[in-house]
């Protein structure tokens, strides 16, 4: 092997990828690194009586004698090779530098303790060209830096797993849904699913888990489904609050704006999720500028598919980009700039004034409706 293999790539063919003596999982999603240890201790450790033969280590605070004796040791129940989990290998300890009272300075901090692939960096690496025969050492790690010598040489010698979440998460989330929960994702359901729910494919998951508990015989997941059963109510208003505004309803958006101030969202956080979908409008808006400068008649529908919307809120979308207009349309970009840089401190006005100066501004009425030339 000359190169770490993607997470999502091993665990669907596991057999392609022999067990070394020694694997690194690195990355940044959790979800991953847990599915590639369950399946590695499957493969390692085998039936039930196997777990006699695991060892789990904080990496923190292990030292590198105990993992290599718990990797030469045979247990005393369970055959076959043992299975060492160092996790945390590469965070460090801080600790307070303990001096006399008159000696010590305020805030004064020993360096943070060095992590246990850094105290024992150059031992791992000659261990994995050479690794015990009876056990399996596994190393859960943030980052894997290709240029080290220790990633050369678990690429060449063991076993590199990418744990990094996949940068799209919408086709992973389909082929989950259907490998791991045994349901299928209608068309649109996925992309709002990724909508609602924060980019962490554990949260995913377990979202998926309680939409299969509730679909019917054919284990079909609609987006309809979705959109009723996902998410918190923080972001349900959030969206309710979108949609009031969009709709011309400035009572209404208002209303919802204050439930989630006095429920404690944060100001900055209800902006993030609204944003993603004032800019599909400000985009759309452009593309039709666009035509009729152009000399072509405007195609609200085209526009808002190119921008990004979801078949499934078309019709909609094209009704509130009706009521948006043009010339609010064209100003959503400065809009949201303004609003992003006043609530991190470009302006004097308490938070909740600068998103209320918001949803009014997108909410009040205009003379020309988008479209009607």
């Amino acid at each position: 092997m000359s190169e770490a293999v993607n997470a999502l790539d091993y665990l669907a063919k596991v057999k392609s990828h022999p067990i070394a003596g020694v694997c690194v999982a690195f990355g940044d999603d959790p979800f991953l690194k847990r599915q590639v240890v369950g399946r590695l201790r499957r493969e390692v450790l085998g039936d039930e009586d196997g777990e006699f033969s695991l060892t789990v280590f904080d990496g923190r605070t292990a030292e590198l004698r105990d993992v290599m004796e718990e990797l030469a040791t045979m247990a005393m129940f369970g055959g076959g090779r043992r299975l060492v989990v160092v996790e945390d290998a590469d965070e460090g300890v801080s600790r307070r530098r303990a001096k006399p009272e008159e000696q010590q300075k305020e805030g004064e901090e020993e360096d943070a303790k060095s992590s246990f692939v850094s105290r024992h960096r150059t031992e791992l690496e000659d261990y994995v060209a050479r690794p015990s025969p009876s056990g399996v050492l596994v190393l859960l790690v943030k980052s894997l830096p290709s240029n080290t010598r220790l990633y050369k040489a678990v690429v060449a010698g063991g076993l590199a797993v990418d744990c990094n979440a996949p940068k799209k998460l919408t086709p992973w989330l389909t082929t989950w849904a259907e490998k791991a929960h045994h349901v299928t994702l209608a068309p649109g359901a996925a992309d709002l699913l990724v909508e609602l729910v924060e980019p962490e494919l554990g949260l995913l998951d377990q979202e998926l888990a309680k939409l299969a508990l509730s679909v019917g015989p054919d284990g079909r997941i609609t987006p309809e489904t979705v959109a009723q059963m996902v998410g918190t109510w923080r972001s349900k208003t959030a969206w309710v609050m979108l949609d009031a505004a969009l709709d011309g309803n400035v009572r209404e958006a208002l209303v919802q704006l204050d439930r989630l101030l006095l429920a404690g969202e944060v100001p900055i956080a209800i902006l993030g999720q609204i944003s993603a979908s004032l800019r599909r409008f400000a985009a759309a808006t452009r593309l039709i500028l666009q035509s009729e400068a152009a000399g072509r008649r405007p195609d609200l529908r085209g526009a808002l598919e190119q921008s990004g919307v979801k078949s499934f809120v078309l019709q909609r979308a094209q009704s509130q980009l009706r009521q948006l207009g043009r010339h609010r349309g064209a100003q959503l970009y400065r809009w949201l700039l303004e609003t992003d840089l006043a609530l991190k401190g470009a302006s004097a006005l308490p938070p909740r004034l600068v998103l209320e100066s918001l949803v009014i501004r997108i909410a009040a009425p205009e003379a020309k409706d988008l479209g009607r030339r």
